[in-house]
């Protein structure tokens, strides 16, 4: 109880995040059922083609983070006007960078499929669904640099609010494109694009006009655009540790794909289904982790490094509890989830069985994403951060993935024990780290 005002303030700042990524799982595990009932081709083909927005999510997630760390200290120190200029620059990289990827996979999808299947029975539905969806990758860019925003300042419930909308208009344009009810069209998985691209847009539009209409703190202009030297050294090195993090860490998990399918498209149909049920029991470490960003950040900005060294051990608590619990729920429901699917027995045995080998790896992940993303990057120890994760994943988990899949033969249930070891010998060298306290350092003039 005498820790009850902090766990407070942590649940007014990510349960709305929860909220948000309860919401945008369940509609993307919605839409992947919606696509099921086409076939199993389709779930491959959207699984594949839905890698690059994977990749470009997580580098917008990168420079979102690394933004996260300056606005949250920034707001903790009252300097609104460095939150204006941090804001700009990391909006410029993530539009420049979602330029990029849209015009390639726009006029090159074929190129992007090849790498996981020659299959044509999935890249033709995949190469549909990329063209369609890439302009969104755009839409995507600014609304993750403005969600962030809200997040450090407190007022994490708008972005909810708006990705409630967006994300249920979302599912209602899938449902009326893919089966074509109505008046409108039958357009199968690339209907499922259209209507992605559709909602994506409004969420833009939503959270633009709750950032400028309301003068957001965040809220920059065309001055807030010519950034000093020193700035930019200070936000380079601390985010870009970020960027390369998220985005080779994506790397990683595409890597993860490219084992899998070696296996072939039933083994790829059961890893997509895989991953849109689990997605949910990791909701709530990845609201705690984002909040205990944001909250450790405005502590720090503050100049309260032992405050921010006392609640970070209460946030790790917090974490092992909310890790067994989620094992418990995901091992129990894993043959509930995987029976809504129109798959064979023994692609939703598979998943059964990588569901609870995933459940029993709660606990450790959640404390991973605690340390990782909460606990080190609070105070921008962003480098460490990224060799810890670079580390299990390159040194340990796909070497194995690729080693069972080539030189074994295992089937797709032992080569997902990979991702275990990956966790393993992640929180081992996370909880070093941590322990250094290396990570708690002031990034304002508070320092």
């Amino acid at each position: 109880m005498k820790n009850g005002n902090f766990y407070g303030r942590l649940a007014y700042i990510c349960v709305p995040i929860m909220v948000q990524n309860l919401i945008s799982s369940a509609l993307s595990f919605v839409d992947t059922l919606m696509i099921g009932q086409i076939g199993q081709n389709e779930i491959a083909a959207v699984g594949i083609a839905n890698q690059v927005f994977f990749l470009i999510s997580l580098f917008f997630f990168g420079i979102a983070s690394g933004t996260g760390i300056f606005l949250s200290q920034f707001h903790g120190s009252g300097e609104k006007e460095k939150m204006r200029s941090t804001m700009a620059f990391a909006s410029t990289i993530c539009v420049t960078g979602a330029l990029l990827i849209s015009a390639y996979s726009f006029f090159f999808p074929e190129s992007i499929l090849n790498i996981f299947t020659k299959d044509p029975l999935v890249t033709a539905p995949g190469r549909d669904y990329l063209t369609w969806v890439a302009i969104s990758y755009v839409f995507s860019a600014v609304s993750s640099t403005l969600s962030i925003g809200f997040r450090a300042i407190n007022k994490a419930h708008w972005p909810m609010v708006v990705t409630m909308i967006s994300l249920t208009t979302n599912a209602i344009g899938n449902y009326l494109l893919i089966f074509g009810i109505g008046p409108f069209p039958e357009m199968g998985v690339a209907g499922a694009a259209l209507a992605t691209t559709l909602s994506r847009l409004m969420e833009m539009m939503m959270l633009m006009f709750l950032t400028w209409k309301k003068k957001q703190d965040f809220a920059f202009g065309r001055k807030d655009f010519s950034w000093e030297a020193g700035f930019m050294r200070s936000f380079s090195s601390t985010s870009i540790p970020v960027v390369f993090n998220e985005v080779f860490w994506s790397l990683g998990m595409i890597l993860y794909k490219v084992a899998y399918s070696k296996l072939g498209t039933e083994a790829l149909a059961t890893i997509n289904i895989t991953e849109s049920i689990a997605n949910f029991f990791f909701i709530a470490m990845m609201g705690i982790g984002n909040g205990a960003t944001i909250l450790l950040g405005n502590m720090l900005g503050a100049g309260r490094k032992e405050e921010a060294k006392k609640n970070a051990r209460l946030i790790l608590r917090l974490a092992v509890v909310t890790g067994i619990f989620m094992l418990a729920f995901e091992y129990l429901s894993a043959p509930v989830f995987t029976s809504w699917f129109n798959v064979s027995s023994q692609v939703a045995l598979t998943a059964v069985a990588c569901l609870r080998l995933n459940a029993v790896l709660q606990p450790i992940k959640s404390l991973n994403m605690v340390v990782i993303v909460g606990i080190l990057r609070s105070g921008g120890d962003t480098k460490a951060a990224m060799a810890i994760e670079m580390a299990s994943l390159y040194a340990v988990g796909v070497p194995l993935a690729f080693f069972f899949v080539l030189v074994l033969s295992w089937p797709l249930f032992l080569v997902y024990i990979a991702t275990g070891f990956e966790e393993l010998v992640k929180l081992m060298l996370g909880y070093a780290r941590y322990r250094k306290y290396k990570w708690a350092k002031v990034l304002t003039n508070k320092a």
